[in-house]
């Protein structure tokens, strides 16, 4: 990366950072449509089961990753101010919080995991299948977190396209894996639902090791010695990244943990039916976000580094471009939710009662989209900043203090029934971006009488 002056070269730039990461993040998504898709073709209960055990496995996921996503914006400060000569040492400390971290996970997930499953009264068939999915996919979680210690390495660098590369060629490996444990195909064992777990742990371990070549293959990245030159690791490191990765874990958990949330009371309070439905709108609706979410990931390495190199004015035109470029995409997308909302659901299943109410979900999605796609955006800018504390309390307030109970509340105590949990998602939604914009401003006015422009 290098730092621009016309508007011109700032959008190719951004645009140049951006693709990579759409097509990443995209292919990322496809791995979690197989697996939706394929174990809908087995039966409702299977779809049912993949959709309760992946969204108890989503908010911890993305909590985790939020807290390594601290060193895209370390890599991208240090690289805007051409501090070089520290990368190595703070990779190398991120991929020892990382193994710490999934061994906590894995260690959360052996004592909690039955006794949570247990109390949502599902269907003891569902019940079954979300649980075993997840002892499946455990077996991935230490080469997932470490591989993303790798991805926001590359990504801080604006080596994007080396993350797309890794991606886009596991794919593949991971549909053959489906299809192979789901359908019992290659001689492999005939699973069902719970085989997508067990696939997608072996899609992480293709990931990580493509990860690994790279740091040895890519001569720009080869002379850092990452896993070659290690030092001990070092408390005041982890402080650092973690004063930083907290904050923004937490308020990815915040807000992937509303619709986890929304999809467990859906199993509590409706039918197995209601809870297919729900999964089909969230599912290709998240895979739209995917956009936005890209525009926030790359905006956070953009502002970063203008913001390193103290070049305050173009942060602000990097955090325009992408702010509104992800709302006008979603706008754009609402206009084909609502145009192909069924033909759409039939890709999930073939059940026609599904499918009708998963038509009427996604007519609320459309509306919600839009507060996300802004939300997404201005925490990305925030972050390339460093400020990630103040937004953490905004989306706690805004998700579960706001959200999460005024959803509950119209589900339980008005007409809408299940629907009533996404107006709440909306709310939410919008609540948060209201916030961080108001943030953003107080931070960028800041920022500018404190240091001069370079």
């Amino acid at each position: 990366m290098r730092h621009v002056d016309s508007r011109k070269e700032k959008i190719q730039l951004f645009l140049r950072i951006l693709w990579p990461i759409m097509i990443t993040q995209v292919s990322l998504f496809a791995m979690n449509l197989v697996d939706t898709i394929m174990s809908g073709r087995v039966g409702t209960n299977d779809l049912a089961g993949v959709a309760i055990g992946s969204n108890l496995w989503m908010p911890i996921f993305t909590g985790m990753n939020g807290i390594l996503l601290a060193v895209t914006t370390i890599i991208a400060q240090l690289v805007g101010s051409g501090r070089h000569d520290k990368i190595s040492d703070n990779i190398t400390q991120a991929l020892y919080l990382a193994f710490a971290m999934a061994l906590l996970v894995l260690a959360a997930g052996a004592a909690g995991l039955q006794p949570l499953i247990s109390v949502m009264n599902l269907d003891p068939a569902v019940e079954h299948i979300a649980f075993h999915y997840l002892v499946g996919l455990s077996i991935g979680i230490i080469p997932l977190f470490l591989a993303n210690v790798l991805r926001n390495f590359f990504d801080g660098q604006g080596f994007t396209r080396l993350t797309m590369i890794i991606t886009v060629a596991a794919v593949p490996f991971n549909v053959v894996l489906n299809y192979g444990f789901i359908f019992g195909n290659f001689g492999l064992p005939e699973l069902g639902g719970i085989g997508a777990g067990y696939a997608t742990a072996g899609t992480f371990w293709i990931i990580f090791f493509f990860s690994l070549w790279m740091t040895f293959r890519v001569s720009e990245l080869r002379h850092y010695r990452i896993f070659v030159s290690w030092v001990k690791p070092s408390w005041k490191k982890w402080k650092e990244q973690l004063s930083i990765g907290i904050p923004i874990g937490l308020s990815i958990f915040f807000e992937s943990s509303i619709f986890s949330v929304v999809t467990l009371l859906m199993g509590i309070l409706f039918t197995t039916v209601t809870v297919a439905a729900h999964q089909i709108a969230l599912s290709f609706t998240t895979l739209i976000f995917m956009i936005p979410l890209s525009i926030s990931m790359a905006l956070t390495i953009v502002v970063g580094f203008s913001v390193g190199g103290r070049k305050f004015e173009a942060a602000k035109s990097y955090g325009r471009l992408g702010v509104f470029g992800g709302i006008g995409f979603l706008a754009f997308g609402a206009v084909f939710l609502f145009l192909f909302r069924e033909q759409i659901s039939y890709f999930y299943t073939s059940d026609r009662e599904v499918v009708l109410l998963a038509s009427q979900f996604f007519l609320i999605a459309i509306v919600y989209q839009l507060s996300d796609a802004a939300q997404s955006g201005l925490q990305g800018v925030l972050r390339g900043y460093k400020d990630v504390k103040i937004p953490f309390i905004t989306a706690f307030i805004s998700y579960w203090l706001i959200g999460i109970p005024a959803g509950y509340s119209l589900s339980a105590w008005s007409p809408l029934g299940p629907f009533g949990l996404w107006v709440g998602i909306t709310l939410g939604l919008t609540c948060a971006a209201a916030g961080f914009y108001v943030r953003l401003r107080i931070v960028q006015k800041r920022v500018e009488q404190e240091s001069p422009e370079v």
